[in-house]
């Protein structure tokens, strides 16, 4: 431990389990004594963490089938987070100054395993965009939708942290078509003008279903599905054949003050399933555990040459992480949203 390191650090904290959707009164903001590293640890900077939906479901306690701990009441938050070594034991693989990748975000000082960093190096132009969802929407279009030269791809939930993404990877794997959906009107602009859409569906402005019959009026190859739902529903309604379907997220049901984030129900046509060969399958990193480091070369190449963009947006201050957690819920953000510290 260093002199120039402070006494205390600033962490986020669930306050109280909330009835509904959390808002900022159910987050404190608290002091902590600064830890020190033992055997095996190091001491981590935090520079910037990643605002994700998956915490609604960790707060909401259905987390059955997945990894990730629920929180209780008093727990600090965490999640993705990229900081710097400040201090480590003579023995550990990590030095003073080395750039991280764990799962502590969510304060300003984190006390990590060694083994649970990843070392960064300069593969992507910019440390932040090691926080990129784009594994996922990545590994979808790749390991179970099979994008091929000439498909018409839809991705719903198009301007969060994961389609703002798919819908760029679509293009340059070839798709001749990409649509998206979204809930604003100002989003739907931007998906076109900014990221290439062709088309948007909008939430709340009609059935899915017409809009989709509009938009992809052939029918659709591939779905990169982040949200369920009547979304998913629709979809199933314009799949040509042997279209195949990967369900990335549930936002339908995880977003949903009725639920508690562990369930999405929705209707779909076993029928169409059937005849039009439809395949509909979820997409989990961990089954697929080579697809994050050739996401990472590829999107650094891509970044690179500006054949692609990171869409997200920077939130200055701890003291400010929980009302963003409320906005990414609200549907105010574009794109992925990080915490700057």
């Amino acid at each position: 431990m260093t002199a120039a390191l402070p006494r205390t650090a600033r962490e986020v904290r669930l306050a109280a389990i909330p009835g509904g959707l959390p808002t900022r009164e159910h987050f404190a903001v608290v002091d902590t004594p600064l830890p020190e590293p033992g055997t095996g640890q190091v001491l981590v900077r935090n520079r910037h963490f990643l605002v994700f939906p998956g915490l609604r479901t960790l707060i909401g306690g259905e987390v059955d089938g997945l990894p990730l701990p629920l929180l209780r009441s008093g727990d600090v938050l965490f999640g993705p987070a990229v900081g710097e070594v400040v201090a480590a034991p003579s023995d550990s693989p990590l030095r003073t100054g080395d750039t991280v990748a764990h799962m502590l975000g969510w304060r300003e000082y984190a006390l990590v395993a060694a083994t649970e960093c990843t070392p960064l190096d300069d593969t992507l132009p910019d440390p932040v965009a090691y926080l990129s969802p784009g594994s996922a929407a990545y590994g979808a279009l790749t390991r179970l939708a099979d994008v091929r030269a000439g498909d018409i791809v839809l991705v719903t939930g198009a301007a969060g942290a994961v389609g703002s993404l798919a819908g760029q990877i679509a293009r340059l794997l070839g798709a001749a078509r990409v649509i998206g959906s979204t809930g604003s009107r100002e989003k739907a602009e931007r998906l076109v003008s900014e990221l290439g859409y062709d088309a948007v569906v909008l939430r709340g402005a009609g059935p899915i279903a017409a809009q989709l019959a509009e938009a992809a009026p052939e029918g659709i190859d591939v779905l990169v599905d982040t949200v369920a739902g009547e979304q998913l529903a629709a979809a199933l309604g314009a799949a040509r054949q042997g279209a195949r379907f990967a369900l990335v997220g549930t936002l339908s049901g995880q977003m949903s003050a009725h639920r508690s984030g562990g369930s999405a129900p929705v209707e779909v046509d076993a029928f169409r399933l059937l005849v039009k060969g439809v395949s509909l399958r979820g997409y989990s990193g961990a089954d697929h555990p080579d697809v994050e480091k050739e996401w990472t070369g590829r999107f650094g190449g891509w970044l690179r040459s500006g054949a692609i963009s990171f869409p997200h947006t920077r939130i200055a201050g701890i003291d400010r992480a929980p009302q963003a957690l409320q906005d990414m819920i609200e549907g105010r953000h574009f794109g992925a949203v990080v915490v700057e510290l």
